[in-house]
């Protein structure tokens, strides 16, 4: 009973969280400029490392269930 309950908090929270940290916005600058030049830093997504590494996770999980499949 009281694991039924926890889990439905963390599925919960889970759903939650992402929801909270996409209402944030990008601090743009109002003056113009490239969308890249924000006060605080550059805002634009780094995305080159983040999808070589799902490609990686992807190669290692196909690998692997592979093997399993040969092996059974």
């Amino acid at each position: 009973m009281k694991s039924t309950w926890l889990a439905g908090i963390f599925s919960i929270v889970l759903v939650v969280l992402p929801m909270i940290m996409f209402g944030q916005d990008a601090p743009f600058p109002d003056s113009g400029g490239s969308p890249c030049d924000g006060p605080f830093g550059p805002v634009c997504p780094i995305d080159g490392g983040v999808s070589l590494l799902v490609a990686a996770g992807m190669a290692l999980g196909g690998k692997k269930a592979y093997d399993i499949y040969r092996k059974g």
